[in-house]
């Protein structure tokens, strides 16, 4: 079986998460995480530059073949919605650019494939992130689970969709 390169994405202004894991052998193995911070104090179109060029560079270096994304959900604040918007779009023309094909999830699908609950804590998600990849601790930040959290359940989802 050809090993599978899946990266992961939890798109933020001020941090996007990435995870990087193989698949292979019916095994998941954790290759790489992170954070790409930017600060608020930066003007906002240099904010998102840094999360394109960082994220290109993350793209370089490790080679994914597929990526993953939660899905934008609607928040109470629009502002901090309307910034996670501007920021998964740098993140899928990044994506496209490198053609990487990218699934997108909805933050309950996230939960229920790595957990098994779709009403998980972001505590329990970090658990079973660190379980299935066979991790000594949680990965820290949370933005970085969430994005290994991502990458999880495109292999789940894609799996499923090549048996079908």
């Amino acid at each position: 079986m050809k090993k599978r390169r899946i990266l992961g994405i939890d798109p933020g202004l001020a941090s996007t998460g990435f995870g990087i894991i193989d698949y292979e052998d019916n095994r998941m193995k954790l290759v790489a995480y992170g954070v790409i911070e930017t600060k608020a104090e930066e003007k906002h179109g240099t904010r998102l530059v840094a999360i394109y060029n960082k994220l290109c560079a993350v793209i370089s270096e490790y080679q994914p073949a597929e990526a993953a994304m939660e899905t934008l959900y609607f928040a109470k604040n629009v502002t901090s919605a309307m910034a996670v918007a501007e920021a998964r779009g740098v993140v899928a023309l990044c994506l496209a650019q490198h053609c990487i094909p990218c699934g997108e999830y909805t933050p309950n699908q996230i939960k229920q494939s790595v957990t098994g609950t779709a009403g998980a804590d972001k505590k329990l998600v970090e658990k079973y992130v660190k379980l299935l990849l066979g991790l000594e601790t949680e990965p820290k930040p949370d933005h970085a689970a969430d994005a290994l959290a991502g990458a999880i359940t495109h292999l789940n989802f894609s799996s499923v969709l090549q048996r079908l």
